[in-house]
């Protein structure tokens, strides 16, 4: 047999076993695990009134506007809350993936709110397990009616308020989605002896996801006792998130007016049990910025 020959057959077997020793090592699970973030376990980055767990991504503008009507106990002369609105429209940016400021304006107390939000864990498997995701929250808000008693002297500093809040949430399956919000709210000025200028509170939020554009969310903001004066009220909202494209319409029923943070908290009235509860929605569009 040529020398040729001889070289050409045994090339061949050399690329065989290397082949085979590929496979080998491959079935024995050579290959280097991957770290798996788990997304989507809320549709957009506010439950109803609580902030989600959820960023902005980044170079990306989400442009938001708020709607409450009026209670719905105002029966057939108010068109069951029809003929009354409560507003905000506002605006988050994504700075990065895990860093969003936002900023808002609402008819309620004719009030201007601004925030920051940082996701500094992510939930993940694999490679590198984490449980959770959590997110650090810090918001600030201003009202801006008129004075009650002008001819008094007035700060502007006691129309401030500032939240302080640790978001920690689990997506349990492709469905499920849970999530905790321990919550700090401060404010400058209040009405009576009776009410407490921080107030501590615990939101708890959950996503039951329907089809692959329909889920339903429900949250519950409690207050601990004794921070708020008689007739205040814990925080329950029902709702449905709808994907529509680049849109997310958020259809829901609370007993809170306000969608910040001062208000749902410190300044929930109404009573599911006697019809004080205002149907609403959310619209979420969201435009690139940069890339």
């Amino acid at each position: 047999m040529k020398k040729s020959t001889l070289i050409f057959l045994f090339s061949l077997l050399n690329l065989s076993f290397l082949s085979a020793q590929d496979d080998l090592l491959s079935l024995l699970g050579d290959d280097e695990p991957v770290t798996e973030y788990a997304t989507a376990a809320f549709k957009a980055n506010r439950v109803i009134n609580l902030h989600s767990i959820e960023s902005t991504a980044g170079g990306v503008l989400d442009v938001k506007i708020s709607h409450r009507f009026g209670f719905v106990n105002g029966g057939f002369s108010e068109l069951f809350g029809l003929d009354q609105a409560s507003i905000r429209i506002g605006a988050d940016y994504g700075i990065s993936n895990r860093f969003t400021v936002g900023f808002g304006r609402s008819s309620y107390e004719k009030t201007y709110d601004g925030f920051l939000k940082y996701k500094f864990l992510r939930q993940s498997s694999g490679a590198k397990v984490m449980p959770v995701t959590a997110a650090l929250l810090a918001t600030t808000a201003i009202k801006t009616i008129p004075w009650a008693n002008p001819d008094r002297e007035n700060y502007a500093s006691s129309r401030m308020y500032y939240t302080f809040q640790l978001i920690l949430g689990r997506k349990f399956s492709e469905n499920l989605s849970v999530q905790l919000s321990p919550t700090l709210l401060h404010r400058n000025l209040v009405r009576t002896k009776a009410e407490r200028n921080d107030v501590l509170a615990l939101g708890v939020a959950v996503r039951q996801k329907l089809n692959k554009r329909v889920a339903i969310n429900a949250e519950y903001v409690y207050v601990l006792p004794d921070q708020l004066a008689d007739g205040y009220r814990n925080s329950l909202s029902i709702g449905f998130d709808i994907e529509t494209g680049g849109h997310v319409f958020q259809l829901h029923f609370t007993n809170s007016t306000s969608m910040i943070e001062k208000g749902y908290i410190g300044e929930t009235i109404g009573d599911w049990r006697n019809g004080g509860v205002h149907f609403g929605f959310n619209v979420s569009r969201v435009f690139t910025v940069r890339h």
